[in-house]
């Protein structure tokens, strides 16, 4: 999932909620559409984080000193 598919389910949610006027036995059409809209909104919140999460690295660096000791530096960047 990612970005096109919460699009898709925000798009068609709001027009099942807000611009279809017709009715179905047994099936609100304009609930169904509010549920489509805000999953599709969680589909693109959870799409963000995800992306976003893939896009830090992390460095690990082992530095011998001089006198035979290391050290070990971790480095995390935000790959912007």
């Amino acid at each position: 999932m990612g970005y096109g598919f919460g699009g898709f389910l925000l798009v068609v949610g709001l027009v099942l909620a807000l611009a279809v006027r017709d009715s179905v036995d047994a099936v609100d059409l304009t609930l169904v559409g509010w549920i489509m809209a805000a999953v599709g909104l969680v589909v693109i919140a959870l799409s963000a984080l995800t992306f976003n999460r893939s896009r830090r690295a992390r460095t690990t660096e082992t530095v011998t000193n001089a006198d035979g000791s290391q050290s070990v530096r971790d480095t995390r960047s935000s790959g912007m």
